[in-house]
């Protein structure tokens, strides 16, 4: 049977050039052409693209965002400080995240008194509903422990759990809902303090107020009976102070405190409150 010879002396004519070249160094192209290796071009990815499909867009197991409710900060030991004769009150709240801006807060778990301030006017707590209200009523009716001052305007929140009863009642129909918070959240504008009771007036109801420079989804407005739970809550404003930063900006302002209007003076200058005071939204249940 016959055989191609090896062509180890042999040129051979490239097809791209027309130049000779040793037969052995030949090659052949993609398009078949044969050229010598110093002339081989590849193929061009571009003339046979791989394929791609859409990208996706959906992920398998998505966990969405959720808006959760405001909840409450610790501040440092004793963060309370009172100036006797004035009704400013100095709060410690390193990083509070405030950034010059005002929000209604409500102090909790203080543990004593500062400079003649009450707990209970520090917390604005204590107070209880003087007699049943509907949920279309403008006015409410309290019972203030002696010694609390509510501002003059602001936030109250009403403290409500859905109990056994309201579900016998058909007032809610879920079982799951018994034992959970249905806290409602009243504005007022005004303050009546005489007789036996203080009466808070021009009440909007079903509202909530901002913390932090965002105002939680409304409550629901609702009837609540007599002797339930009523807090109140100040509107603090952020302290900013300049310091240096020993780079680029030099400087930038840290907001490390608030400051919050009593309804009355101090009776001292005072520092206190004790461990482990917290801060939060008037409604911290959502």
């Amino acid at each position: 049977m016959a055989r191609f010879a090896k062509g180890s002396r042999a040129l051979a004519i490239s097809d791209r050039s027309g130049a000779a070249f040793p037969y052995r160094e030949m090659v052949q192209e993609w398009t078949g052409a044969w050229v010598h290796i110093s002339e081989f071009e590849p193929k061009q990815p571009q003339l046979q693209p791989h394929p791609v499909g859409a990208d996706p867009q959906g992920l398998q197991h998505a966990r969405p965002a959720r808006v959760e409710f405001a909840v409450q900060d610790i501040l440092p030991d004793n963060p309370f400080t009172t100036t006797g004769g004035s009704p400013t009150l100095s709060v410690s709240f390193p990083n509070n995240g405030f950034n010059a801006g005002t929000t209604y807060v409500r102090f909790s778990d203080v543990k004593q008194a500062v400079g003649g301030v009450a707990i209970n006017t520090l917390q604005l707590s204590g107070a209880l509903l003087s007699g049943d209200i509907t949920s279309t009523a403008t006015t409410i009716k309290l019972l203030v422990p002696v010694g609390t001052n509510l501002p003059t305007s602001g936030y109250i929140v009403i403290e409500k759990v859905w109990t056994e009863a309201d579900l016998t009642a058909g007032t809610i129909t879920n079982p799951l809902l018994v034992g959970t918070y249905a806290n409602e959240v009243v504005q007022y504008t005004g303050i009546y303090t005489g007789g036996i009771g203080t009466d808070l007036t021009g009440c909007t109801r079903g509202t909530n107020a901002p913390y932090r420079g965002v105002t939680p989804a409304n409550t629901t407005a609702g009837a609540h009976l007599s002797g339930a739970k009523v807090y109140g809550c100040y509107l603090a404003t952020a302290i900013g102070t300049t310091v240096q930063t020993g780079a680029q900006p030099a400087t930038e302002t840290q907001y490390n405190s608030l400051t919050v209007p009593l309804v009355s003076n101090a009776g001292s200058t005072a520092t206190g409150g004790g461990f482990q005071c917290t801060i939060g939204p008037v409604n911290d249940r959502g």
